[in-house]
């Protein structure tokens, strides 16, 4: 077969339908005309129907292939119907398989006005489903924690301790920052009114009790939830871009268990420890106030003696596991709902923080309001 130069002819059949010719080798290494030049012809008499005719077509390749995938998108875009006449019984399934599916609609969505989200309908109907996605997840990490109890669950224990290192001891050091500094706060709020009376030793009750029940878990719990439960939920937005999910599902692993349940644990069995050592720091910090308005440490740590009691420190430790529970299911649901791609992933993590700190207020006040009820 002699070499021939790829080349097309746009030739009229009749008014509307147009036929376009194929001749020579369109194969690597043959420069045929620039399909801009079809592109202005078909443009400009804007036919209703046009037929690619390859009777004389020779040897062919991927050249023709994206030639051809060409001319199909911009018949469709000017809603052109695309025919083939006695073209090789390959390039028909090719073009077949490469059109088979439509390409994916890059446009932005569109927002809607700000209004619309006012609407109550939408509202309550946006609290249900985050309502009904939140007890469907809390229903599979119940689930795979029975199946851990019985051994039968994927959870690897090094994936526990790996993240336990993750949200303890790298945590120190901005749990000691924020602790310190919640403690001399409490005690100058105490001490601005207790110097009116002539009682600023009791200043030192009030940091203890306050931190002990309140302060020291309550700022431990939302320190982690924008450092612990964003972490989460960015680490599994990542792995559901990276469709790292999916394989472990393919796998027939539950990412609940393989995933979650660590996260969650390591987080359970940290938190405690972070509350005892904030409240210390928390109590230090009160001291150093202290210690500026005239108290002598001796009397500090005698009357914080005082109002030290164990149902104190039960009532922080029960808040702090409570707590760590809400941030690992939120930063986990998060990150395990996230979309596929950059933008998801920054959301989800933004989510998992605003989410967090929400359960954690709500959380505390239904605590407190039960222990006051106990008479705890």
């Amino acid at each position: 077969m002699s070499n021939q130069t790829p080349d097309f002819q746009l030739l009229t059949e009749d008014q509307d339908n147009y036929i376009l010719s194929l001749s020579g080798e369109w194969v690597q290494g043959y420069e045929h005309t620039p399909f801009a030049e079809l592109q202005a012809q078909l443009r400009q008499h804007r036919p209703g129907a046009l037929t690619v005719d390859g009777t004389a077509l020779a040897s062919w390749d991927s050249v023709l292939m994206a030639f051809l995938l060409q001319c199909y998108n911009l018949c469709t875009s000017e809603h052109i119907a695309l025919h083939t006449r006695d073209l090789p019984e390959g390039v028909i399934k090719l073009l077949d398989v490469a059109t088979a599916v439509k390409p994916l609609d890059q446009s932005p969505e569109q927002q809607s006005p700000w209004w619309q989200g006012l609407n109550p309908v939408e509202v309550m109907h946006k609290i249900t489903e985050d309502i009904t996605e939140s007890l469907d997840f809390i229903g599979e990490v119940s689930i795979a924690f029975v199946r851990l109890l019985m051994g039968k669950a994927n959870t690897r224990f090094t994936d526990i301790r790996d993240f336990c290192y993750q949200a303890g001891p790298n945590a120190f050091g901005i749990i000691s920052l924020t602790s310190v500094l919640v403690g001399m706060i409490l005690a100058y709020l105490g001490a601005a009114q207790l110097q009116q009376f002539g009682a600023q030793v009791y200043v030192a009750d009030l940091v203890v009790i306050g931190m002990l029940r309140e302060m020291g878990v309550l700022m431990t719990a939302i320190v982690m939830a924008g450092r612990t439960g964003a972490a989460y939920a960015a680490q599994l937005g990542t792995m559901q871009t990276n469709e790292e999910i999916d394989a472990i599902t393919t796998m027939g692993i539950s990412p609940i268990e393989f995933l979650v349940m660590p996260r969650m644990l390591a987080l359970v069995a940290v938190m405690p420890l972070l509350v005892i050592y904030a409240n210390l720091l928390g109590i230090i910090g009160g001291g150093i106030v202290a210690g500026g308005m005239g108290i002598s440490p001796l009397q500090y740590i005698t009357q914080g003696q005082d109002a030290f009691a164990i149902t104190h420190i039960m009532v922080g430790l029960l808040k702090s596991v409570v707590f760590a529970i809400l941030i690992a299911i939120a930063g986990c649901q998060a990150g395990i709902n996230s979309g596929r791609s950059s933008a998801a992933v920054g959301q989800a993590a933004t989510e998992a923080v605003v989410t967090a700190i929400v359960y954690l207020i709500v959380a505390d006040a239904a605590i407190n309001i039960l222990f006051q009820q106990l008479g705890i």
